[in-house]
């Protein structure tokens, strides 16, 4: 099993051992026991996070003419974060 630093950190920190994460990065560096698996160079960059959230209705459906004045109205929100509220009113 290939472990990191911060793996390893952890282990020691769980083992009740008091360590500096920079020395136990300095020290697998030292050794040479750095996970290469996992760094960014080897992974490719994926900002897709698939379908996240809902998709309002389409009400307009691209008719956006009309001869009242103000009654069609639209923006583009997407710049904007919503949250969603639970039962208690916590984010």
């Amino acid at each position: 099993v290939n472990y990191g630093y911060r793996r390893i950190y952890g282990a020691l920190r769980a083992e009740g051992l008091s360590v500096n994460r920079k020395r136990v990065q300095r020290v697998v560096q030292r050794l040479g026991l750095q996970v290469t698996a996992f760094t960014r160079r080897s992974r490719k960059y994926y900002s897709y996070k698939g379908k996240v959230g809902k998709v309002a209705p389409n009400r307009l459906k691209r008719r956006f003419d009309t001869c009242i004045l103000h009654q069609k109205i639209t923006t583009d929100t997407t710049e904007f974060k919503y949250y969603q509220l639970d039962e208690q009113g916590h984010l």
